[in-house]
């Protein structure tokens, strides 16, 4: 069982981490305190002479994904605070090993966190792969539709992923001890409950992208979502570009998506964004 756990874990690392989260050390980790938080809110205001398309947009916090250190975030986080945002990267909990709904209640602590060192009634939230279904959980199921105005997801398995299947049966059942594996399997009591009723509660604006090379998400059309939400297909738009499942918090045409969908612009990709 052991031996299952430590193979089926070094798998989903190599498929998962990128090269730059390979060289993460501690002190970079996400703000976890209200200290931490309230001094990168002050070192985000004193940077308000570079404000562009942000003028007076919310809080964005990023939410990783399953093994994303929040150093494999610092690219998008960058091209964010570039364009006049104040963000914020949540790592989940453990690396998001473990149950989906633990690590949305922990976002939950962390958003009240963020709106109280900012001063902002609500948050945007700019999700990566698990991190999507664990920004839903929390929107959907504990309070986060009040405090949520827009939800963007990148490659999140809104109905499941035939890659966490696979691993599941690998691990003869058990995805080898990985909760948040099983959770993501096609057909997981979570999904089953995060999928019943309405995918777009309440006001939140509701968009996802997802890639037609995205390594991990099989089909790609269960990254979308229904009920009114924009989902967008990067090769949709730009037959020619080529982008991965870690690729979409990277990507510069994925970039002007995000961009377009935060300040309520009419989406339209940027093919040749780098």
């Amino acid at each position: 069982m052991l031996l299952r756990t430590i193979l089926a874990a070094t798998t989903v690392a190599a498929l998962l981490v990128p090269a730059t989260a390979a060289q993460a050390s501690p002190h970079r980790a996400a703000p976890t305190t209200s200290a931490a938080i309230s001094a990168v809110a002050t070192t985000a205001r004193t940077a308000a002479s570079e404000v562009t398309a942000a003028a007076g947009a919310n809080p964005v916090i990023v939410v990783g994904g399953l093994i994303g250190v929040s150093i494999a975030y610092e690219p998008i986080a960058a091209r964010l605070r570039a364009d006049g945002f104040q963000v914020f990267i949540y790592q989940l909990p453990g690396l998001g090993f473990g149950d989906i709904r633990e690590s949305a209640r922990a976002l939950a602590a962390y958003v009240d966190q963020v709106r109280a060192a900012t001063g902002a009634a609500k948050v945007d939230l700019v999700t990566h792969s698990e991190g999507g279904l664990v920004a839903r959980w929390y929107v959907k199921f504990l309070g986060g539709v009040d405090k949520v105005d827009h939800y963007l997801s990148l490659g999140s398995p809104q109905q499941g992923t035939y890659a966490a299947n696979i691993l599941k049966f690998i691990g003869l059942g058990s995805c080898a001890g990985i909760i948040a594996c099983q959770q993501m399997s096609i057909g997981s009591d979570l999904l089953t409950a995060l999928n019943g009723g309405d995918d777009t509660p309440g006001s939140v604006r509701w968009s996802t992208v997802r890639t037609w090379q995205d390594e991990l998400v099989w089909p790609i059309a269960n990254a979308a979502l229904a009920d009114g939400a924009t989902n967008v297909l990067i090769q949709s738009w730009c037959p020619l570009r080529v982008v991965g499942h870690l690729g979409l918090v990277l990507d510069g045409t994925t970039y002007t998506v995000v961009r377009q969908a935060l300040t309520d612009a009419t989406i339209r990709p940027n093919c040749f964004a780098l």
